[in-house]
């Protein structure tokens, strides 16, 4: 995505609809992406996407010219997906009660990775949308998204412990789903040892 035209901007500011359909479609792509890691039905998808543009038409005058318009764009959708998450989420899921304090077997972040590269957009985007909503939301915010566990925790309410126990848990699901439905993207143990 390019840095819109600032008389695109200016137009926008004053109100001016055409401006604003026109900026709709230039951003559409970008918050339409990240909506879709984050939900399963694409009406909430779309529905979230909507509420951040909103978001982003009633922040414009306050966007620095030092922050690239994707990034900043991405924040806001970022930041409204938690917020509406935050606000739904007695009503979508209750957070699993973990003792965070017995040791969880961390899957091999190798294996993952050279399976995630080989797995084409469509089977990630799939292999994400079968995690439960929390646990997709923390696994996006870290590993996709590039928020630390701090940042995470600090965003969803929960603690760091819970951050890190939704990044494993989504990691071992995944992984479980590539040995099931692509073995052959998983190196053999005799590999690992050479």
């Amino acid at each position: 995505m390019n840095e819109p035209d600032p008389k695109l901007i200016k137009q926008c500011l004053r109100q001016d609809r055409r401006a604003q359909e026109r900026l709709y479609k230039l951003c559409f792509g970008v918050l339409i992406g990240i909506c879709g890691r984050y939900y399963r039905n694409q009406d909430e998808a779309v529905a979230a996407m909507n509420l951040g543009f909103l978001k982003v038409l009633k922040n414009l005058d306050r966007k620095s010219p030092d922050v690239p318009f994707k990034a900043w764009i991405s924040r806001i959708m970022i930041n409204t997906i938690i917020d509406e998450y935050r606000t739904t989420r007695t009503y979508r899921e209750r957070i699993l009660s973990v003792d965070f304090t017995e040791p969880h077997e961390e899957p091999v972040r190798t294996q993952l990775n050279d399976a995630e590269k080989q797995l084409d957009a469509e089977d990630a985007a799939r292999l994400l949308l079968q995690l439960p909503p929390t646990t997709r939301q923390v696994f996006n915010l870290f590993a996709i998204d590039g928020y630390s566990h701090a940042e995470v925790s600090s965003m969803m309410g929960i603690s760091v412990g819970t951050s890190k126990w939704h990044v494993a848990s989504a990691r071992k699901q995944l992984l479980a789903w590539i040995k099931r439905h692509k073995p052959y993207l998983i190196p053999s143990p005799a590999a690992n040892e050479s």
